[in-house]
C-alpha cells in the first residue's frame, strides 16, 4: 500500500499513525499540529503523534512535544514537566491551554501551563512554528496551544451522542490514567462533560526506586455552545485538583493544587468582518512542603508554603480583507495577582510573606496581515503591550531573625511599582509548494517581561521559576524586559516517498535574565543578603540580572516510505545556548538527540521499533554550577491495533534494555528517600510495559 508524505507529515510520524491529507485553511510554514486523538481532521501542518501509538511516557503533553523538531522536556516532576523549544522554556514561551493564557500558581512552576493539559483530555497540540504570531499574545519566541477534546456541532437537527475516551496503564510506576469527553450535539447546540483521573506510584529503574515521583490528578468540567443567528456563543468551565505529587529536583513537593478555569467567547461575522470576543478567568490555590514525601528535617527547618494566583483577561479581535490579503486586528489584556507565604508548622510565630500581593497588568494591541508579496506568501505582525506592576508590603512573624526583618524593611521602603512598554515585530515568508518544495524564512523581534520571582525576590530563597539548579536567588526591582532578535530559514520538501523539513535558527537575546554572582566577592559574606543565604546553606547566592545571550541550532524531521509496509521516520535536534557578555553557557539546554522509528504498517495494525540516541552535554553553565551529563541510547517497541471502528488498542515496551539514563534536563535529586543519591541527576524510567485503549464515536 502506497502512502503520500506531505510537508509536516513526519513531526512524530515515527509514532506510526495515519499521515496527513491536504487542506486549505493552514500552511506548514506557520504551525505544527500534533494530533493527540486519531479522529480529528488533518491539514498539511499536522503530524500524527497520538497516545494511541506513541509510548505512554507520562501524563502531560510535554512528553509528546519533546518528540518534535526543536522540542525537549524539562523534567521537574511527573506532573510538572515544562516544554522546552529551541532552548527556551518556562514563561518565555507563549503557552496556552485550550486557547487560554494563565499564570502559574507557584514560584517554582510546579504547575507550568501544560500541567493543566492531561493527555486524556487533549485533542491536539498546535505548536507555533519558530515564533508565535502576534495575534496569540506576547512571548519571547515560540509557543503552543493544547486544544481540548469536545463534542462539536453536528450537521443534523436531531441530537447525536458523541464521545472520545482514553484509558491507559504503565507497569514502571503502577500508574493508571483515564478520561475524555461524553456529550451530545445538533446543528445549533453542543454540550459535553469532560473528566480525567491519573494516579501513579514511585517510578522504578534498574537500580531501584526513584522516590518522590508518585502523583495524582483529577479534572472535571463542561463545554457548551449555541448558535445564535450569525454568531456562536461558547462556554468552558472546569476544575482541576492535583493531589500529593513529587518533585525530586525541588526542595519541596506538591501537597495540592486546586484550580478553576472559566472562559466565555462569542464569534460572529458582520458585513464581511469576522469578530471574536472572549473573557477568561483562572484561579490557583497551591500548597507545598518539605516533609510529607521526603525525609522530614528538624522541627526548626520544617517548611510549608502557600501560594495563589488569579488571572483575569479578555480579548476582542476583528478580521477582514485588506491590502490584497487578510488583516487581523485586536485588543487584549490580563491582570494577574500573586501571593505566597511560608510557615513552619511547628512554630506559629514563623511566618514569611515571600511574595506579597504582587500584581501584573497588561494591555495590548496588535495588527497581523497575511497575504501574497511577490513570490512569497507572508505573515506580517506588530504588537504593542503596556505593562504595569506592583507589590504589597512584606509581613514577617516574630520568629524571624534580625537580618530578614531588615531586608523586609528595605523592601517595604522601596518604590515597587513601575511601567514598561514592549513591542513585537514578526515577518514570516514562505513560497508555495512547487514540485514538493517550499522555502521559508522568518525575521522577528520579540520581547518578554521579567517574572515576579526575578523582580520581587527580596528574601534569598531557593525559588527560581523552575530552573531547579539548587541555587538561592535574590531579585532585582530594576530588571529590563528581554529582547530577542530572531532569524531562521529552512524548507519543506515532500514527494510520494519521502519528506524532510530542516530549519536553522539564531536568536540574539539582549537583557536575557540570568542568575549572576550576587556581588564582586562571591563567597565573602559581607552583605545582609549573603548572610541570610548562608544561614540557608548557600554562601554564594545568585542575583537576577540582565545579561546578553545567544541561542542557535538546527532541527529537522525526515522520513522515507519504502515499497511495501515498511517506513522510517526521524527527528533530529541540536541547540546551543551561550552567554555573549562572558565566556559561559546557558543553563539547562537540551543535548543533541536523534529519534528514529522503523514502522511496519499493515493497515489495521502497525508495529514500531524505535531508537532514541542522546549525546553527552558538555556545554554547561559554570554560573549555575551545572554538571555535565553522559549520552545514552534507549530502545523501545510498540504498536497499535484498530480493533474496529472507534476502538483502538495500543501497547508496548519502553526502555527494552533497562538502561539507566540520566537526561540532561532531568534535574538533580533532592529527595532523600529511595535509591537515587542526593545531588545526582534523576534517572529516567526503567523497562516497563504500557497498554492503552481508546473509544471514539
Amino acid at each position: 500500500m502506497k502512502r503520500t508524505f506531505l510537508s509536516g507529515a513526519g513531526l512524530i510520524a515515527l509514532a506510526a499513525l495515519a499521515l496527513p491529507a491536504i487542506a486549505e485553511d493552514s500552511d506548514p510554514a506557520l504551525q505544527d499540529v500534533i494530533i493527540v486523538t486519531g479522529t480529528r481532521p488533518h491539514t498539511p501542518t499536522e503530524s500524527s503523534v497520538t497516545p494511541e501509538a506513541a509510548p505512554l511516557a507520562g501524563g502531560d503533553v510535554t512528553y509528546l512535544t519533546a518528540r518534535t523538531p526543536g522540542g525537549a522536556r524539562i523534567a521537574n516532576g511527573e506532573l510538572s514537566g515544562q516544554m522546552q523549544y529551541r532552548g527556551l522554556f518556562g514563561e518565555r514561551l507563549n503557552l496556552r491551554v485550550d486557547g487560554q493564557r494563565l499564570a502559574s500558581g507557584g514560584p517554582n512552576l510546579m504547575d507550568p501551563a501544560f500541567h493543566y493539559a492531561p493527555a486524556p483530555l487533549v485533542a491536539s497540540v498546535i505548536i507555533d512554528r519558530g515564533v508565535s504570531p502576534v495575534s496569540e499574545g506576547p512571548g519571547l519566541a515560540g509557543g503552543a496551544d493544547a486544544v481540548f477534546k469536545r463534542v462539536d456541532f453536528s450537521d443534523s437537527a436531531e441530537a447525536k451522542l458523541g464521545y472520545d475516551l482514553t484509558f491507559g496503564a504503565r507497569s514502571v510506576n503502577q500508574s493508571f490514567s483515564g478520561g475524555g469527553v461524553v456529550g451530545a450535539s445538533t446543528d445549533t447546540w453542543r454540550f459535553n462533560l469532560l473528566g480525567a483521573w491519573e494516579k501513579g506510584d514511585d517510578t522504578k529503574y534498574k537500580d531501584g526506586t526513584i522516590a518522590g515521583t508518585e502523583f495524582e490528578r483529577g479534572v472535571f468540567g463542561v463545554s457548551a455552545g449555541v448558535k445564535l443567528g450569525e454568531g456562536t456563543l461558547s462556554m468552558d468551565l472546569r476544575r482541576q485538583n492535583t493531589g500529593p505529587s513529587g518533585n525530586p529536583p525541588f526542595p519541596m513537593d506538591i501537597r495540592y493544587f486546586d484550580t478553576d478555569f472559566a472562559r466565555i467567547a462569542y464569534d460572529t461575522e458582520i458585513a464581511g468582518i469576522a469578530l471574536q470576543a472572549e473573557v477568561h478567568y483562572n484561579d490557583v490555590e497551591h500548597a507545598m512542603n518539605n516533609y510529607d514525601m521526603r525525609p522530614p528535617p528538624s522541627a526548626m527547618n520544617m517548611r510549608e508554603a502557600f501560594a495563589s494566583s488569579t488571572t483575569r483577561g479578555g480579548s476582542l479581535k476583528a478580521g477582514f480583507d485588506a491590502f490584497g490579503g487578510t488583516l487581523l486586528t485586536g485588543l487584549d489584556g490580563d491582570t494577574v495577582d500573586h501571593n505566597m507565604f511560608i510557615v513552619n508548622p511547628m512554630n506559629a510565630n514563623f511566618y514569611v510573606g515571600a511574595y506579597p500581593h504582587i500584581t501584573q497588568d497588561r494591555v495590548g494591541a496588535f495588527g497581523e496581515w497575511t497575504g501574497s508579496l511577490g513570490l512569497f506568501e507572508s505573515e506580517l505582525g506588530l504588537r504593542i503591550d503596556q505593562h504595569s506592576y506592583d507589590a504589597g508590603d512584606v509581613v514577617l512573624g516574630s520568629a524571624l531573625p534580625a537580618m530578614p526583618q531588615m531586608l523586609a524593611m528595605q523592601f517595604n521602603a522601596a518604590d515597587r511599582s513601575a511601567d514598561d512598554t514592549t513591542a513585537d515585530i514578526v515577518a514570516r515568508f514562505w513560497t508555495p509548494s512547487a514540485s514538493g518544495l517550499s522555502w521559508r524564512f522568518t525575521l522577528a523581534r520579540k520581547q518578554n517581561m521579567p517574572g515576579y520571582i526575578q523582580r520581587y525576590g527580596w528574601l534569598p530563597l531557593n525559588a527560581s521559576g523552575g530552573l531547579a539548579d539548587g541555587n538561592i536567588y535574590v531579585g532585582d526591582l530594576n530588571l529590563k524586559p528581554e529582547t530577542a532578535w530572531i532569524a531562521e530559514a529552512g524548507f519543506d520538501y515532500a514527494t510520494p516517498n519521502m519528506y524532510a523539513r530542516p530549519t536553522v535558527y539564531l536568536r540574539q537575546i539582549d537583557d536575557y535574565i540570568q542568575g549572576v554572582p550576587f556581588d564582586a566577592t562571591p563567597g565573602v559574606i559581607d552583605t545582609p543578603q549573603e548572610m541570610v543565604s548562608s544561614m540557608s546553606g548557600d554562601p554564594t547566592p545568585l542575583r537576577w540580572a540582565n545579561v546578553d545571550a545567544r541561542l542557535y541550532g538546527f532541527d529537522m524531521d525526515f522520513g522515507y516510505d519504502f515499497a511495501g509496509p515498511m517506513r522510517i521516520d526521524s527527528v533530529l535536534n541540536y541547540v546551543r545556548g551561550e552567554r555573549r557578555d562572558i565566556d559561559d553557557n546557558l543553563y539547562r539546554i537540551a543535548a543533541p538527540s536523534l529519534t528514529t522509528g522503523f514502522t511496519w504498517d499493515a493497515g489495521d495494525w502497525s508495529a514500531t521499533f524505535e531508537t532514541r540516541a542522546v549525546a553527552e552535554q558538555n556545554e554547561v553553565s559554570a554560573t549555575n554550577s551545572e554538571a555535565k551529563s553522559p549520552g545514552y541510547v534507549v530502545l523501545s517497541l510498540y504498536g497499535d491495533w484498530q480493533v474496529k471502528d472507534g476502538v483502538r488498542l495500543s501497547a508496548g515496551v519502553e526502555n527494552l534494555l533497562n538502561q539507566v539514563t540520566r537526561d540532561h534536563l532531568s534535574g538533580y535529586n533532592q529527595n532523600g528517600y529511595g535509591d537515587v543519591a542526593l545531588g545526582t541527576r534523576v534517572p529516567g524510567a526503567g523497562r516497563g510495559v504500557f497498554v492503552r485503549l481508546s473509544f471514539t464515536g
